[in-house]
This record gives structure tokens, C-alpha cells and sequence, in this order.
């Protein structure tokens, strides 16, 4: 494999001049970037789950990967190339579905080549992913899983056993990684969630068998399997193993919805989430997405430690590999953490310190119930929750007595919803002792858990999301900077809560590291 990768970065080699040849490896395969097509060459490699160790294997798969991806990419996959060896004796590549006038010693899929910087994973890395497109993603998904096939044969595999035997393969291979990406707490957590949630949502799988939504589906769905071109394209499906490819398709949705959220994007990820639910009209997506979620990081943390076994990557690709992979472990556990009773967590912080940011993606994570200042108080005056009211400090809509009636009614339905057995977050800025003490007198009534987490950011940051916002309108927040002296000026700082319900948390950052922190300290 080592000498055919220096083979397929001679020009040479091609049926027509490639331009700069850019070599792209993953842990199954050998991708060849030339300046209008990408061939893709699978290793002679078996994981188990995939066996590519024959050159007739390799050929079959590459015809199926072409086959199946042209469901979703008709134009972009173009066929298979064959590799032979001319009567010199020098490698040469077929045009796509050629016939090789030599000896064939492999094969390659061939690609249309789709522009590098609108790849999903580098729009997400640079904050460029809107919610119009994670939008269009679930609706082009859902259209899929509506037209894509399903029987009695392909039915099966949503089966609570066959679910089951996929966790327990992967179990199975990513222990020799225990202790470094992945550690014995996470994955006896992990297993343990995996186990209980099969068993306790038994009918729920079987029924989701009866109803059709196990289909034969992609298998792969993630960020750097999607680009925003010209078209939208989401491509390289599961080939190799119809067991990874025949799914509930909650399964598709759950892998792009954690992806989203392994980037620090849960707001995506819901939006993600929730068109797909109403394009689809499947509301027991929403049900099943945590459990899957948690399967596919788990899978995507051992996907990316297998460069720590691979002899032909690069001692920075195993490290950088290594790091992902922890990642992805410590996300998995992340979602097999829940709120054991009800619970009233509240918001504390200064404007622009991103606490509906986190608020947010802690109920998306948790499944509480949010109840947002911003929202309630524009509700109580008649107004739509995004009409901006430019008013003076304390003044209009902003007075001390508008502010005491939205916490009231906040207080008033957090009762209602812990009333009902569940949790409940106060999105608010907490600003006075004395607002805090009442949160903490609604919790003590119904007999709840409590926390008080406090954002903080420093101010460089603070200033420039406040001015953004202000571009970027609508928003049903009217934050804005020129508000934050004589706001930071009367904010009370905590003291009347213990240090064991009041965690600080650093929010300049990713909303996803700040997540995971609370998410560790208030569940089991």
C-alpha cells in the first residue's frame, strides 16, 4: 500500500493531467485530491466490522460505495477506475467504468472534487453554519429516509438485540484504548445507559419496526461527509456493512444532530433536530436522540483512535487523533447523564456573558424545561418576543417594577413545571440577592434540587457579542453595550448561596466546553 500511494502521486499516472496531487488519508482508505477529482483507494484492512484485505473485495465495495452514494450525490460520484500495470510495467488509472488494457492490481472510486472550504466541518470550525442550512440538511434527510427502502429483512436491524450487538462490538473494540482516549468510568457508565435504556424502551424499538422507520439509510452522517457547494451534497454512506447502514433513522439524525454538538453548536443541533421531526412528522425522534446520540460519539470515538494502530500516520495525526477521540468518549458520557430529581437551576450574570447560550444547551442536553426572562417580559407588555425595545437604563420595559412582575410570573411557571415532576431553568440574570433567594424558596417548596450557575466572560468578549447582536437582530434579548457600566455597577455578587449548588463557569469560549462542565456537576 505504501509503494501504490508514491505510485498515485505521479501525474502520470492518470488518464488525464490531474494538476497538484494532494494525498488526503483516513483510517479505511488512500484519497488522491487532483484539481477536478478525487480517487478514493480502500487499505487492505480488517477492523472486523469491515474487511477490505482482497483486491475483488475492494473492487465490489468500490462499485457499491459509487451505487449507494448516487442515491443522495448523483453527480458527484462518477464510477470506479481501475489501477493496472501497463506493458511497462507502470501504474496507470482507467477512466470511471474503463476497462484496464492490463494486469489490475486495485481499484478507486471516482469523485468530482467539491471545494475545500465549504466541507460542513470547516464552516462549523469557522462559524459560518447557520441554521438555515443545518435546516436544509434535515430536510434533504428527511425526503431521503421517506424514499429510501425498507422490508422485512432490513427491519430487523432496528431490532432492541441487534441494536444491542452493535454496542457490544463496539465495547469490545475499544477497550484496548482504556486509559487513553477512553477511561473505565465513562465506559461503565456508558454501558450501563446503553443496557438500561434497551430494556426500558423495548416497545418503543419493536414499535418503530412495525411503522417502517428502520430503512436503509446512510450510516455516516456527519460534518465532514457534507459540503455546501453549488448543490448540497452528503455523501460517503456506509458501504461496507449493510448492518451500519440499515437503521432506525433516528440513527442518521442523532449522528449529525452530536456532531453538531461535538463542535460546540447545540443551538444547531436542536434547529437541526426540530426540522427534521417537522418535515418528517416522526415525533418519537426527539425520545430516541439521546441514546443515539450517545451510541454515535461512542462510535466516533473509536473511529478516531484507530491512527494510535496505524503505521502510516504521522506522529502529529496520532496525536491530534488521540485528542478528538476524548473528546468524542467524554461526549457519549456526557449524554448518559441525566437529572435523577426534579431540579430548578437558574442563571446568573451580567449581559452578554452567553447565558441564554448555555441556558439553551443545557435544557437540549438535559431536557429541562426553559422559562427565559427575555421572552416573559416582552410576553407580559404585549410584545413578540424579537421586537426590539431600545429603552434607557431601568427605564420602559426595563423599570424595577415591569422586572419584579416578569419574575413573578417566571417563579409562577417554574412552579407549574416542577409540579409536574420535571425540571425547570431560569434564564435571567439573577442580578439582586434578593431574586436569588426566591429561586432558591421555589425549589425548597416543591422539594427540588437547586443550582445557580454564573457566567462570566471577560469584557473584550462581552463587548463584541453585544455588538453583534446589535447587527445581527432579531433577538429577543435588548442587551447592548453602552448598557454595561451602570449595569455591572449594581449586579450583587454571590454570597447567600453555597459553594455546593453554585458553580461559576467560564463562557468565552465554546459554548460546548462551558456545557460540559455543568452538565458534570449538576446530574448524577
Amino acid at each position: 500500500m505504501v509503494s501504490l500511494a508514491s505510485e498515485l502521486l505521479r501525474p502520470e499516472v492518470y488518464p488525464t493531467p490531474p494538476g497538484p496531487i494532494e494525498l488526503v488519508q483516513t483510517h479505511l482508505s488512500l484519497v488522491f485530491v487532483t484539481e477536478r477529482y478525487a480517487y478514493k483507494v480502500k487499505k487492505p484492512v480488517n477492523f472486523g466490522f469491515v474487511d477490505y484485505t482482497t483486491v475483488e473485495r475492494r473492487r465490489y465495495f468500490c462499485r457499491r460505495e459509487v451505487d449507494l452514494n448516487r442515491r443522495l450525490c448523483p453527480d458527484m460520484y462518477l464510477g470506479v477506475a481501475a489501477i493496472y500495470q501497463d506493458p511497462h510495467g507502470q501504474l496507470r488509472l482507467t477512466e470511471p467504468d474503463g476497462e484496464p488494457p492490463g494486469t489490475v492490481v486495485d481499484y478507486a472510486v471516482v469523485m468530482c472534487r467539491l471545494p475545500a472550504q465549504r466541507m460542513m466541518d470547516v464552516l462549523l470550525a469557522g462559524g459560518k453554519v447557520t441554521e438555515g442550512m443545518v435546516a436544509q440538511i434535515a430536510s434533504c434527510l428527511a425526503r431521503f429516509h421517506a424514499e429510501a427502502e425498507t422490508n422485512e429483512q432490513i427491519a430487523v436491524y432496528g431490532h432492541p438485540e441487534a441494536i444491542g450487538f452493535n454496542w457490544e462490538e463496539n465495547f469490545q473494540q475499544t477497550k484496548r484504548y482504556f486509559g487513553n482516549t477512553v477511561f473505565q468510568e465513562q465506559f461503565d457508565a456508558i454501558s450501563a445507559y446503553a443496557e438500561g435504556f434497551l430494556g426500558g424502551k423495548r416497545g418503543l424499538f419493536l414499535g418503530r419496526m412495525e411503522r417502517g422507520r428502520v430503512r436503509d439509510g446512510h450510516g455516516d452522517l456527519h460534518s465532514a461527509n457534507v459540503c455546501f457547494g453549488d448543490n448540497l451534497y452528503i455523501y460517503d454512506c456506509i458501504e461496507f456493512n449493510e448492518r451500519f447502514r440499515y437503521l432506525d433513522v433516528a440513527s442518521d439524525v442523532a449522528f449529525m444532530a452530536m456532531d453538531l454538538d461535538f463542535y460546540g453548536r447545540p443551538d444547531l443541533s436542536r434547529a437541526f433536530a426540530e426540522q427534521y421531526i417537522r418535515e418528517s412528522g416522526d415525533d418519537e425522534v426527539a425520545e430516541l436522540l439521546p441514546f443515539y446520540k450517545c451510541y454515535r460519539a461512542y462510535v466516533r470515538g473509536k473511529v478516531e483512535s484507530f491512527p494510535l494502530e496505524d503505521p502510516l500516520a504521522l506522529p502529529e495525526a496520532r496525536e491530534r487523533a488521540c485528542q478528538r477521540a476524548g473528546r468524542y468518549f467524554r461526549l457519549a458520557h456526557s449524554y448518559t447523564r441525566r437529572l435523577e430529581r426534579p431540579t430548578v437551576v437558574i442563571t446568573v450574570g451580567l449581559i452578554g456573558t452567553g447565558k441564554s447560550t448555555l441556558a439553551r444547551a443545557l435544557a437540549h442536553r438535559t431536557g429541562m424545561e426553559v422559562v427565559s426572562s427575555d421572552e416573559v417580559r416582552k410576553r407580559l407588555q404585549g410584545l413578540s418576543a424579537d421586537e426590539r425595545r431600545l429603552e434607557p437604563f431601568q427605564g420602559g420595559i426595563y423599570s424595577a417594577e415591569v422586572s419584579r412582575l416578569t419574575y413573578d410570573e417566571m417563579f409562577r411557571q417554574a412552579g407549574e413545571v416542577l409540579a409536574a415532576g420535571r425540571s425547570v431553568l431560569l434564564d435571567a440574570s439573577f442580578r439582586r440577592a434578593e431574586e436569588r433567594a426566591r429561586a432558591v424558596e421555589v425549589a425548597r417548596a416543591a422539594g427540588a434540587d437547586f443550582w445557580a450557575i454564573e457566567c462570566v466572560a471577560s469584557e473584550a468578549t462581552i463587548r463584541e457579542r453585544l455588538e453583534r447582536r446589535a447587527r445581527d437582530w432579531p433577538d429577543a434579548s435588548d442587551a447592548r453595550w453602552e448598557l454595561f457600566p451602570q449595569i455591572k455597577g449594581e449586579h450583587e455578587p454571590v454570597r447567600e448561596i453555597p459553594s455546593r449548588c453554585h458553580l461559576v463557569v467560564d463562557c468565552s469560549g465554546l459554548v460546548g466546553d462551558a456545557l460540559d462542565t455543568v452538565v458534570s456537576a449538576i446530574t448524577n
